[in-house]
């Protein structure tokens, strides 16, 4: 019997749910750059729209397309890829500042007031910072699988000071056109609606480069919201995946504390949950996101 193919090897040893993917479009932001977007309707026109942010070194369908349509039941979704992922924004430097100006002009684009903001890890930082700048357009959060800061001791530290360093040794890889028009033309020359999970999610993670995630982390490290997390004004939930070893459960829960009313949704599964543990994360997710969308009006008389 002859060694297995990679692509067989990733078939046999990695767990990939079936969902239909939802096709999507380049969307310009207002003269900040270009971005791949979906948005499917909701039950009705008038259903509310979630906004879904993707997770480190994924797309916004790699990250999502299993709990889209299940989400789709109760609301319009909506998707993008963040900046330097699969085919988001290019710039010269990475910054959590903005991909959350991103999501905003994203909503001018569809001429959205305001929504429901759902993040996955790195997403979930996003959606934080969201609110931060963006208060008046975010309905509520649903922050899964994430923290309001990383470098809480030494390891994490020297792991995020150290990524900062090494990237500077391939700074020059931010403007290399080839790479971007090769992960471009790999997304679009996939259907969007694949016979083969594995192959179209292979080529979804290879639209993300090496540098991209780097500069990604880096950011990461940066990133701190426990100052403002108190006056978080809008419903709240928080997705805690229980057996994470990415981001520490205790962490989770300590973020949805900070957060004034947080309500908090278990889920026993990894970092990963999102895609390889599937069939548990999408109903803990909606119902996060039905709780939040549930509790807006008590949070409106609450502020009146």
């Amino acid at each position: 019997m002859g060694l297995l193919s990679p692509r067989d090897l990733l078939r046999r040893s990695v767990y990939m749910p079936w969902a239909r993917i939802p096709p999507g479009r380049t969307v310009e932001l207002g003269g900040r750059g270009t971005t791949y977007v979906t948005d499917t309707p909701g039950p009705t026109p008038d259903a509310p729209t979630i906004v879904l942010l993707h997770a480190l070194g994924c797309t916004g369908l790699l990250t999502w397309y299993p709990a889209i349509e299940p989400l789709s039941r109760r609301f319009r979704v909506v998707t993008l890829d963040q900046r330097w992922h699969g085919q988001g924004i290019r710039s010269d430097e990475f910054s959590l500042y903005d991909c959350a100006d991103d999501v905003a002009a994203l909503l001018d684009v569809l001429e959205l007031e305001s929504v429901v903001v759902a993040g996955y890890s790195m997403g979930g930082v996003v959606a934080q910072r969201m609110w931060r700048q963006h208060p008046d357009r975010v309905q509520g959060l649903v922050l899964a699988a994430t923290s309001d800061r990383f470098q809480l001791n030494l390891a994490e530290r020297a792991f995020f000071t150290g990524m900062g360093t090494a990237m500077l040794g391939t700074r020059s890889l931010s403007r290399s056109r080839t790479a971007v028009r090769a992960a471009r033309t790999a997304v679009r020359a996939l259907s969007l609606e694949p016979s083969d999970i594995h192959d179209w999610a292979m080529h979804e993670f290879r639209s993300t480069s090496p540098w991209a995630v780097g500069q990604a982390l880096a950011a990461l490290g940066r990133h701190h919201s426990r100052p403002w997390l108190g006056r978080i004004d809008v419903p709240t939930a928080v997705v805690v995946t229980g057996r994470d070893h990415i981001i520490p459960p205790a962490r989770q829960v300590a973020l949805a504390r900070a957060i004034p009313g947080a309500t908090v949704h278990d889920l026993e599964g990894g970092h990963a949950a999102c895609v390889l543990e599937a069939e548990r994360f999408v109903p803990v997710v909606v119902e996060a996101a039905v709780t939040v969308w549930a509790r807006r009006r008590d949070f409106a008389r609450g502020a009146s």
